[in-house]
Protein backbone atom coordinates (compact mmCIF):
# COMPACT_ATOMS: atom_id res chain seq x y z
CA UNK A 1 0.00 0.00 0.00
CA UNK A 2 1.38 3.39 -1.00
CA UNK A 3 1.15 6.00 1.76
CA UNK A 4 -0.43 9.34 0.86
CA UNK A 5 1.76 12.25 -0.07
CA UNK A 6 1.39 15.44 1.94
CA UNK A 7 1.80 18.69 0.05
CA UNK A 8 3.49 21.89 1.29
CA UNK A 9 0.00 23.42 1.45
CA UNK A 10 -1.16 20.65 3.75
CA UNK A 11 1.96 21.13 5.90
CA UNK A 12 1.11 24.82 6.30
CA UNK A 13 -2.50 24.00 7.16
CA UNK A 14 -1.35 21.41 9.70
CA UNK A 15 0.76 24.01 11.47
CA UNK A 16 -2.23 26.37 11.41
CA UNK A 17 -4.29 23.61 13.02
CA UNK A 18 -1.77 23.25 15.86
CA UNK A 19 -1.69 27.02 16.40
CA UNK A 20 -5.49 27.29 16.51
CA UNK A 21 -6.00 24.31 18.84
CA UNK A 22 -6.72 26.25 21.99
CA UNK A 23 -7.93 25.47 25.50
CA UNK A 24 -11.37 27.09 25.27
CA UNK A 25 -13.17 28.57 28.29
CA UNK A 26 -15.75 30.81 26.62
CA UNK A 27 -18.46 28.87 24.80
CA UNK A 28 -21.63 29.57 22.89
CA UNK A 29 -24.56 27.58 24.24
CA UNK A 30 -25.86 26.09 20.98
CA UNK A 31 -25.29 22.36 20.84
CA UNK A 32 -22.94 20.57 18.48
CA UNK A 33 -24.93 18.21 16.19
CA UNK A 34 -24.82 14.57 17.21
CA UNK A 35 -23.22 13.34 13.96
CA UNK A 36 -20.39 15.86 14.43
CA UNK A 37 -19.72 14.64 17.98
CA UNK A 38 -19.84 11.04 16.81
CA UNK A 39 -17.33 11.87 14.09
CA UNK A 40 -14.96 13.44 16.61
CA UNK A 41 -15.07 10.28 18.71
CA UNK A 42 -14.45 8.10 15.67
CA UNK A 43 -11.42 10.20 14.76
CA UNK A 44 -10.13 10.08 18.34
CA UNK A 45 -10.12 6.30 18.11
CA UNK A 46 -7.53 6.51 15.32
CA UNK A 47 -4.98 7.48 17.98
CA UNK A 48 -2.08 5.11 18.68
CA UNK A 49 -2.23 2.94 21.79
CA UNK A 50 0.18 0.60 23.54
CA UNK A 51 -0.30 -2.96 22.26
CA UNK A 52 -3.39 -1.74 20.35
CA UNK A 53 -5.16 -1.77 23.71
CA UNK A 54 -7.37 1.30 23.03
CA UNK A 55 -7.75 1.97 26.78
CA UNK A 56 -9.71 5.21 26.42
CA UNK A 57 -13.33 5.42 27.56
CA UNK A 58 -15.22 8.58 26.48
CA UNK A 59 -18.24 9.31 28.71
CA UNK A 60 -20.77 11.97 27.72
CA UNK A 61 -22.13 13.67 30.83
CA UNK A 62 -25.65 14.79 29.93
CA UNK A 63 -27.48 14.44 33.26
CA UNK A 64 -28.00 17.95 34.75
CA UNK A 65 -27.57 16.74 38.33
CA UNK A 66 -24.22 15.12 37.59
CA UNK A 67 -23.05 18.20 35.72
CA UNK A 68 -24.00 20.42 38.67
CA UNK A 69 -22.12 18.11 41.01
CA UNK A 70 -18.98 18.38 38.87
CA UNK A 71 -19.42 22.18 38.75
CA UNK A 72 -19.68 22.29 42.55
CA UNK A 73 -16.55 20.16 42.90
CA UNK A 74 -14.68 22.51 40.58
CA UNK A 75 -15.80 25.52 42.65
CA UNK A 76 -14.59 23.81 45.84
CA UNK A 77 -11.21 22.86 44.39
CA UNK A 78 -10.76 26.26 42.76
CA UNK A 79 -11.45 28.05 46.05
CA UNK A 80 -8.81 25.91 47.76
CA UNK A 81 -6.31 26.67 44.99
CA UNK A 82 -6.97 30.41 45.34
CA UNK A 83 -6.59 30.27 49.13
CA UNK A 84 -3.17 28.65 48.71
CA UNK A 85 -1.89 31.71 46.82
CA UNK A 86 -1.10 35.15 48.21
CA UNK A 87 -0.48 38.71 47.13
CA UNK A 88 -0.49 39.66 43.48
CA UNK A 89 -0.33 36.00 42.47
CA UNK A 90 -3.70 35.39 44.14
CA UNK A 91 -5.14 38.49 42.47
CA UNK A 92 -3.93 37.36 39.04
CA UNK A 93 -5.31 33.86 39.63
CA UNK A 94 -8.72 35.19 40.72
CA UNK A 95 -9.10 37.06 37.42
CA UNK A 96 -8.64 33.94 35.32
CA UNK A 97 -11.64 32.10 33.90
CA UNK A 98 -10.48 28.52 34.34
CA UNK A 99 -13.46 26.51 33.10
CA UNK A 100 -16.40 26.71 30.73
CA UNK A 101 -18.59 24.37 32.77
CA UNK A 102 -21.55 26.75 32.93
CA UNK A 103 -21.79 27.53 29.22
CA UNK A 104 -20.39 24.54 27.33
CA UNK A 105 -23.30 22.52 25.92
CA UNK A 106 -21.41 19.23 26.20
CA UNK A 107 -19.33 17.69 28.98
CA UNK A 108 -17.11 14.71 28.19
CA UNK A 109 -15.21 12.76 30.84
CA UNK A 110 -12.35 10.67 29.48
CA UNK A 111 -11.18 7.67 31.46
CA UNK A 112 -8.40 5.15 30.97
CA UNK A 113 -8.88 1.45 31.60
CA UNK A 114 -5.36 0.79 32.81
CA UNK A 115 -5.66 -3.01 32.76
CA UNK A 116 -7.63 -3.78 29.59
CA UNK A 117 -7.81 -7.30 28.23
CA UNK A 118 -7.42 -5.83 24.76
CA UNK A 119 -3.76 -5.67 23.80
CA UNK A 120 -2.90 -8.65 26.02
CA UNK A 121 -0.47 -6.59 28.11
CA UNK A 122 1.95 -5.91 25.26
CA UNK A 123 4.32 -3.03 26.08
CA UNK A 124 3.02 -2.51 29.60
CA UNK A 125 5.30 -4.74 31.63
CA UNK A 126 8.00 -2.15 32.31
CA UNK A 127 5.96 1.01 31.64
CA UNK A 128 2.37 0.43 32.78
CA UNK A 129 1.64 4.16 32.48
CA UNK A 130 1.51 3.74 28.71
CA UNK A 131 -2.22 3.05 28.92
CA UNK A 132 -2.75 6.50 30.44
CA UNK A 133 -0.48 8.06 27.86
CA UNK A 134 -2.39 6.29 25.10
CA UNK A 135 -5.60 7.84 26.43
CA UNK A 136 -3.95 11.26 26.36
CA UNK A 137 -3.09 10.65 22.70
CA UNK A 138 -6.77 9.95 22.01
CA UNK A 139 -7.76 13.16 23.82
CA UNK A 140 -5.31 15.17 21.73
CA UNK A 141 -6.59 13.55 18.53
CA UNK A 142 -10.17 14.39 19.59
CA UNK A 143 -9.07 17.98 20.22
CA UNK A 144 -7.43 18.37 16.82
CA UNK A 145 -10.48 16.91 15.07
CA UNK A 146 -12.71 19.30 17.02
CA UNK A 147 -10.60 22.27 15.93
CA UNK A 148 -10.95 21.23 12.28
CA UNK A 149 -14.75 21.12 12.79
CA UNK A 150 -14.80 24.58 14.41
CA UNK A 151 -15.58 23.05 17.81
CA UNK A 152 -13.80 24.20 20.97
CA UNK A 153 -12.50 22.01 23.78
CA UNK A 154 -11.52 23.02 27.31
CA UNK A 155 -9.73 20.68 29.74
CA UNK A 156 -10.91 21.11 33.35
CA UNK A 157 -8.19 19.87 35.68
CA UNK A 158 -9.20 21.68 38.89
CA UNK A 159 -11.42 18.85 40.12
CA UNK A 160 -11.01 15.89 42.46
CA UNK A 161 -10.67 12.79 40.23
CA UNK A 162 -11.94 10.34 42.82
CA UNK A 163 -15.03 12.39 43.63
CA UNK A 164 -15.87 13.02 39.98
CA UNK A 165 -15.42 9.34 39.13
CA UNK A 166 -17.85 8.46 41.92
CA UNK A 167 -20.34 11.06 40.68
CA UNK A 168 -20.31 9.50 37.21
CA UNK A 169 -20.73 5.94 38.52
CA UNK A 170 -18.17 4.37 36.17
CA UNK A 171 -16.11 1.22 36.50
CA UNK A 172 -14.00 1.68 39.67
CA UNK A 173 -10.96 0.40 37.79
CA UNK A 174 -11.02 3.32 35.37
CA UNK A 175 -8.75 6.34 35.89
CA UNK A 176 -10.14 9.80 35.18
CA UNK A 177 -7.69 11.47 32.79
CA UNK A 178 -9.66 14.49 31.57
CA UNK A 179 -12.93 16.32 32.03
CA UNK A 180 -13.64 18.23 28.83
CA UNK A 181 -16.00 21.08 28.02
CA UNK A 182 -17.04 20.89 24.36
CA UNK A 183 -18.91 23.41 22.21
CA UNK A 184 -18.52 26.25 19.77
CA UNK A 185 -16.05 28.89 21.02
CA UNK A 186 -17.17 32.48 21.55
CA UNK A 187 -13.84 34.08 20.68
CA UNK A 188 -11.50 31.82 18.68
CA UNK A 189 -7.83 32.77 18.86
CA UNK A 190 -4.49 31.36 17.76
CA UNK A 191 -2.86 32.57 21.00
CA UNK A 192 -3.26 30.80 24.37
CA UNK A 193 -5.64 32.68 26.64
CA UNK A 194 -3.20 32.49 29.54
CA UNK A 195 -0.66 34.27 27.35
CA UNK A 196 -3.18 36.90 26.30
CA UNK A 197 -3.97 37.55 29.97
CA UNK A 198 -0.31 37.84 30.94
CA UNK A 199 -0.23 34.71 33.11
CA UNK A 200 2.54 32.93 31.20
CA UNK A 201 4.34 32.88 27.86
CA UNK A 202 5.80 30.25 25.61
CA UNK A 203 9.49 29.43 26.17
CA UNK A 204 11.50 29.55 22.91
CA UNK A 205 14.24 27.47 24.53
CA UNK A 206 11.87 24.48 24.53
CA UNK A 207 12.35 24.32 20.77
CA UNK A 208 15.99 23.28 21.16
CA UNK A 209 17.20 19.72 21.63
CA UNK A 210 18.78 18.71 24.92
CA UNK A 211 21.81 16.73 23.89
CA UNK A 212 23.45 13.94 25.91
Amino acid sequence: MTPPGFSPAFDAEFHDLLRWRRDVRHFRRDRVPGPVLDGLLATACLAPSVGLSEPWRFVRVDDPARRRAVRDDFAHCNARALAARDGSDASDYARLKLAGLDDAPHHVAVFSDNDPAQGRGLGRGTMPQTTTWSTVMAIHTFWLAATVAGVGVGWVSIIDPARVSAMLDVDPGWELVAYLCVGYPQDPSDTPELQRRGWERRAPERQHWIER
